[in-house]
């Protein structure tokens, strides 16, 4: 069974940047397609990025634009979003997931059967 846990959330005014973290553990990480997504009260859980296994081509939600970074290594088990020029609305809880499958609708979430319980990121004037 894969287990995520996320870290690196926290509280940041606007403009600033975080970085979250996603350990797996127990599969074999680099064959994974990992992907970050969020949750703000009130409302469904949205795409925010993607990471491919073995190409690493990445994907990201339209409402990113270009401000975060998704990155993985492998030797670490550990998949990255870096988060930069935060803004008010990008508040909420972020959640790592992972699939082995290689398919081509990555912002489905319900192709991902993995899921961390979510590291919380809120961001202030």
């Amino acid at each position: 069974q894969v287990q995520l846990v996320e870290s690196g959330g926290g509280l940041v005014q606007a403009g600033g940047s975080l970085r979250l973290s996603c350990a797996a553990s127990g599969g074999v990480f680099s064959g994974f397609r990992m992907g970050w997504f969020r949750q703000a009260p009130g409302k469904e859980r949205e795409f925010v990025a993607c990471i491919r296994q073995g190409t690493s081509e990445t994907d990201y939600g339209d409402f990113v634009k270009g401000r975060f970074t998704i990155s993985r290594d492998n030797a670490k088990n550990t998949v990255y979003l870096q988060m930069n020029n935060l803004k008010p609305e990008d508040t909420a809880v972020y959640y790592c997931a992972a699939d082995s499958k290689y398919i081509a609708a990555v912002r489905d979430k319900r192709e991902y059967n993995f899921w961390g319980q979510g590291t919380q990121v809120t961001v202030s004037l």
